[in-house]
């Protein structure tokens, strides 16, 4: 049986969350909760355990202590239909190949139940006019709105962002500042890691700071 969420229970559950690697220890005790709909910009220096965390949240890491659940289930024993329902955006543009955005998006689309239209999907993300170019000839902020593209054409309950506007120039950022509200609107949960503080306070329902494997500070971003 499918495990599910109920209403108003979080999207994301954590409880004691530990990782080590030999005598190092990356991650101790965390505790967090992300409520659907909810902007969560989680903020750190480098080395501080945000990409081991969400590694762990995505399924793709083994915790080594504690309680771990995302949409109801157990992130690393999940099976195909909990990965429809989230939307991964890493640090770093994966193999494009030689293929246009159009058809790496109708490409992902074809993955999941209910895919998001390919046209909406570049408008959304602003590659309108670059949908039939070469993707490994777009610019470093184009392809990174690609990366965002593929990311969101899933329609995804919880959406994971790293660092996703690194290369973006001021209006480019602020168009897809606009674009992450209106998916937040729409009941999607966004997890966020991001080195800017602007951006976290735009766009951020409350900001988490790790350091040293520890959450030292959660609160909404005027606080």
């Amino acid at each position: 049986m499918t495990n599910t969420i109920e209403a108003g229970d979080p999207v994301v559950h954590v409880r004691g969350l530990e990782k080590r690697y030999g005598d190092r220890e990356i991650l101790s005790g965390i505790d967090l909760d992300i409520a659907a709909g909810e902007t969560y910009a989680l903020l750190g220096p480098n080395g501080a355990g945000r990409s081991t965390c969400i590694e762990i949240l995505e399924g793709f890491r083994k915790p080594g202590g504690g309680e771990v659940r995302v949409l109801g289930q157990t992130p690393l024993s999940a099976g195909r239909e909990w990965k429809t329902r989230i939307g991964v955006v890493a640090q770093q543009t994966g193999e494009l190949g030689p293929y246009s955005p159009r058809e790496l998006i109708a490409h992902m689309g074809a993955m999941y139940p209910n895919p998001r239209p390919v046209d909406e999907v570049l408008e959304m993300v602003g590659l309108e006019e670059h949908a039939g170019k070469r993707a490994t000839k777009l610019s470093g902020g184009q392809q990174r709105r690609l990366d965002v593209a593929l990311g969101i054409v899933g329609r995804p309950e919880l959406l994971f962002l790293d660092e996703p506007t690194t290369g973006f120039d001021p209006e480019a950022r602020r168009q897809f500042w606009g674009m992450l509200e209106g998916l937040a609107g729409s009941g999607t949960a966004i997890l966020l890691t991001t080195h800017y503080l602007d951006e976290a306070a735009h766009l951020a329902d409350r900001v988490g700071v790790l350091h040293g494997g520890r959450l030292v500070a959660e609160a909404p971003p005027a606080e």
